[in-house]
């Protein structure tokens, strides 16, 4: 990437020596989210105290990881972040990470790295689809092929959990301690559930191993907040003419980054909010916002502004139709929400649309169209149901499903074929039901709302199923605009 005596003076670059780095956080699903957020606070906390503490050695655990690998490790794991928004761009080289292990291809390794007291935190990025649970009901899934491995061959993880599950047991019987685990996904109350996942998956394998876990682990909530959209040439191009580098996976994102981290750690932790992170007793207000407000926006509008040609985001959100349909449905999931500190939540709407329309982003719609199945029945699904268990209005939060059933039988409104992209489990069944309602006559939605483990009670509000149906029928006569015009009326 070159040196930092050659940078231009524009361009912000760490101070501190990384020689003097002790990885004492493990950062399991490096991307470019991680690499963007919770790395840059990192690197803003060591540039302000030098003291050496908190680098992060980072773990991909995919064999699709191999490319980033191979992108960063010849640059010692340095990267470059570009921030960007109408009025400027910033660029800043990152240098927290001074490790990057393969877990796939060297397991072993990554499992001594974890058993090492040197790590007394491990944060994940894993998406929501590599948390092994049922939406509907909050249980873990024990049945994964990955866990069955897992618990087969636990000395060869492949999965997070069972990376976690080996390295805890590792540091029981070294003496070790146990570290933090700290979930940056987002899930609502996604400590929570990491709790619930690892406790159920010990018990399995160890009953005493579950017991210590349950005494001595922390699992601590968070809530993140950074448009982050996936590196293009463009970005590449653009940290090649601006400061003079060569970086293989440079990160482009937004202007602005939230963290909210809930207080509960066993083994220390950095002192974050020297470096604007929210320390909190109750992240469950701030997720609740972000997940309902911000991730189920942007879902409804991925689909409804995919099927009506929309390829880029902000083409989507600078068309006021678009504007005012997503605004209306806040409005509707407001009432879910409880009392956030400190946040107006109309103001908090409004940067939500002035942040969904930033142009320099280059965020697409395929992007936020993506993992539907493991997204929707955590963004918009939960805000839908308590609406209907209080008759409160839903109207526009059924257009948003009948969108998604509309874009996932696998054909846009321009006869053209729908690339979707959806690694969980139950996604066949489910774009099998998308293809039957466009099938019928009437799109009747019970093909796709009897999956209760993603729709849970939908399927027994007649208001609900009439509302999607009805929703349903007019994107398929008349298309996704003329459906919100009508809707919006």
């Amino acid at each position: 990437m070159g040196t930092r005596n050659r940078l231009p003076q524009t361009v912000r670059c760490f101070g501190y020596d990384r020689s003097r780095l002790k990885t004492s956080i493990l950062h399991i699903g490096v991307g470019n989210f991680h690499r963007a957020h919770q790395a840059v606070y990192l690197d803003d906390l060591q540039e302000l105290t030098r003291s050496g503490e908190w680098g992060v050695c980072g773990v991909g655990i995919r064999p699709e990881n191999q490319q980033l690998l191979d992108a960063l490790v010849p640059q010692d794991n340095l990267y470059t972040v570009v921030e960007r928004s109408e009025q400027a761009d910033s660029f800043r080289v990152v240098g927290i990470m001074p490790e990057y292990l393969a877990g796939w291809d060297d397991p072993e390794r990554v499992l001594r790295k974890m058993a090492d007291p040197s790590v007394r935190i491990v944060t994940l990025t894993i998406t929501e689809g590599g948390y092994p649970y049922h939406p509907a009901t909050g249980e873990p899934d024990l049945d994964r092929p990955d866990l069955a491995a897992d618990l087969a061959t636990p000395e060869r993880p492949s999965s997070a959990f069972g990376f976690l599950i080996e390295a805890l047991a590792r540091r029981r019987q070294n003496g070790a301690g146990p570290f933090t685990i700290l979930s940056c996904d987002n899930l609502q109350g996604n400590g929570h559930t990491t709790a619930r996942i690892v406790q159920a998956i010990a018990e399995r394998r160890d009953p005493a191993l579950a017991n210590w876990i349950a005494s001595e682990v922390a699992f601590p909530c968070s809530m993140v907040d950074r448009i982050t959209p996936a590196t293009t040439e463009e970005i590449r191009q653009l940290v090649r003419e601006r400061c003079g580098l060569e970086d293989a996976w440079p990160v482009g994102c937004e202007d602005f980054r939230q963290w909210v981290v809930e207080d509960r750690f066993c083994n220390g932790r950095p002192d974050w909010e020297r470096v604007g992170v929210l320390m909190t007793d109750d992240v469950h207000p701030y997720e609740m916002a972000k997940i309902r407000l911000l991730n189920a926006s942007h879902a409804a509008m991925g689909y409804l502004g995919y099927l009506d040609g929309y390829r880029m985001v902000h083409g989507i959100m600078r068309e006021p139709l678009f504007q005012r349909y997503i605004l209306e449905m806040m409005e509707e999931i407001v009432p879910t929400l409880l009392e956030v500190p400190g946040i107006d939540l109309t103001g908090y709407r409004n940067r939500l649309l002035e942040r969904f329309a930033n142009p320099m982003i280059g965020d697409t719609t395929e992007r936020i169209c993506m993992e539907g199945s493991s997204r929707m029945p955590k963004f918009l699904v939960p805000a839908l149901i308590e609406q209907l268990e209080r008759g409160g209005k839903t109207r526009l939060m059924c257009l948003a499903v009948a969108g998604w059933l509309r874009y996932l039988s696998g054909v846009d409104e321009q006869g053209q074929d729908i690339s979707i992209i959806d690694s969980s489990d139950v996604a066949p069944r489910l774009q099998e039901a998308a293809r039957k309602i466009a099938q019928d006559p009437s799109h009747h939605p019970a093909p796709a709302l009897r999956i209760r483990e993603l729709f849970g009670a939908m399927e027994d509000s007649a208001v609900c199923v009439g509302q999607i149906q009805s929703a349903l029928q007019s994107l398929y006569a008349r298309g996704a605009r003329a459906t919100i015009t009508e809707w919006l009326q």
